[in-house]
């Protein structure tokens, strides 16, 4: 590449990042809820008047425990990540890779997921033991590892086809590459949330509607007093995996659904429970009333175009040698350690739109005893930390804590 071609994607990058980060920025303050309940700080309840002294127990156990394996996993996959990328043993075993230069990117992306996989293995294996143990899981081994490589498969496609197409803006694009390959990013990025509910999730589970009932009706009501249009609600068969109570809502437009656990379903079948169950119901229906999904897509779109912007400011001087099957790891690598690096700001927006659904949930409900109870058995399902510390709630937190939820409610309801 010539002095000239440099400085010309150099200047293309600046201008795509600021664009990109100034975008972002701007649907973040406009599109989240910034002040989802009124008043100052909150006043948690003590975590003993929530939950037993054996839940605790229970409860603290399960959580340090996987948050230790999960965390040190984290850290060998960006090691690994990183002794890949940064040293020349990823460019040296890509470069051993056969075939025509389309399926070395393939492969290329292959060897580093499965390289990746083998490395944090033993934790996975770790913490499905230690979730059988505590009955938080009621997959075996083999469905399970078979879910695992189904992902690894899944990521490897996915990750093909953007590097593939970033591939083609650098090499054809030329000095206006991080310009086209920003705009083919974010594209893709929306696509690929559009088509995820009716592409990706059926290859992991299977979905039914929601027979017809009570559960159904009251869903309905609910539903067409929020005016959230629902054509259906789905029931996924998530009991095969897991004892957790959860829901979902997912893609936007004429793929959004609206999905239950099964687990969630069943349990509503106790008449103590049918008031948590449709506080659930509210607040994913909440999630869909505001087109949350959309303006995560969105925002996430807009945070690509900024990466692919600074992935030009950084590599416009070596960007032909970038652009091969040999700089995959390091492209890989950079993603691992800005993916680690974004959590905060992804998972601190969560928060905002998850305390959002449930005001939204609270106020549709009007029940603060079920939307209480309601945490605490969430909690108990599944034994996560009711107190985690400050800086990991921050970084790793995408929703608000038991104790913070409980005492949303009870500004919102009052006590």
């Amino acid at each position: 590449m010539s002095g000239a071609e440099a400085v010309s994607v150099r200047r293309t990058a600046w201008v795509v990042l600021v664009l990109g980060a100034a975008a972002f920025v701007a649907l973040a303050w406009a599109l989240i809820p910034w002040h989802p309940y009124p008043g100052g700080p909150l006043d948690l309840p003590d975590e003993r008047e929530v939950f037993t002294p054996d839940e605790l127990e229970r409860m603290l156990a399960y959580s340090g425990t996987a948050r230790w394996i999960s965390r040190t996993a984290l850290v060998v996959s960006l090691l690994v990540s990183c002794l890949l990328g940064f040293t020349s043993l990823g460019r040296r075993m890509v470069a051993r890779l056969p075939g025509p230069w389309l399926l070395r990117v393939v492969l290329a992306v292959a060897l580093v997921t499965l390289v990746g996989w083998l490395a944090t293995l033993p934790f996975g294996v770790a913490i499905h033991r230690l979730q059988m143990r505590y009955g938080l899981s009621r997959q075996p081994w083999g469905p399970w590892l078979g879910d695992s490589l189904l992902n690894q498969a899944v990521g490897v496609v996915t990750t093909s086809l953007a590097l593939l197409a970033l591939f083609a803006c650098i090499r054809f694009g030329r000095r206006r590459w991080p310009a086209v390959a920003a705009g083919l990013v974010a594209a893709l990025v929306v696509v690929g949330s559009f088509v995820y509910p009716v592409v990706i999730e059926p290859l992991f589970n299977d979905f039914e509607p929601l027979p017809r009932g009570q559960l159904r009706t009251e869903v309905m009501k609910i539903a067409d007093r929020e005016g959230v249009e629902l054509d259906d609600v789905l029931v996924v068969d998530a009991s095969r995996r897991t004892t957790a109570l959860n829901a979902y809502v997912t893609g936007f437009g004429s793929t959004r659904r609206v999905v239950l656990y099964d687990n969630l379903v069943d349990s509503q079948r106790a008449a103590a429970a049918h008031g948590a169950v449709l506080s659930v119901v509210a607040h994913e229906l909440a999630h869909a009333k505001h087109d949350d999904v959309l303006v995560g897509t969105v925002i996430g779109a807009a945070g690509a175009v900024a990466a692919v912007g600074l992935l030009g400011v950084l590599s416009y001087r070596r960007q032909d040698r970038y652009a091969t099957p040999e700089g995959i790891p390091m492209l890989l690598a950079v993603f691992a350690l800005a993916s680690v690096l974004a959590m905060p700001v992804q998972n601190g927006l969560s928060r905002q739109v998850e305390t959002r659904a449930d005001v939204d949930a609270l106020h549709a409900t009007e029940d603060l005893e079920s939307f209480t109870r309601l945490q605490h058995d969430l909690g108990v399902r599944s034994l996560s930390d009711p107190s985690p510390q400050d800086w990991s709630q921050w970084w790793f937190g995408s929703h608000p804590t038991a104790l913070q939820r409980i005492a949303i409610a009870r500004r919102v309801l009052g006590d």
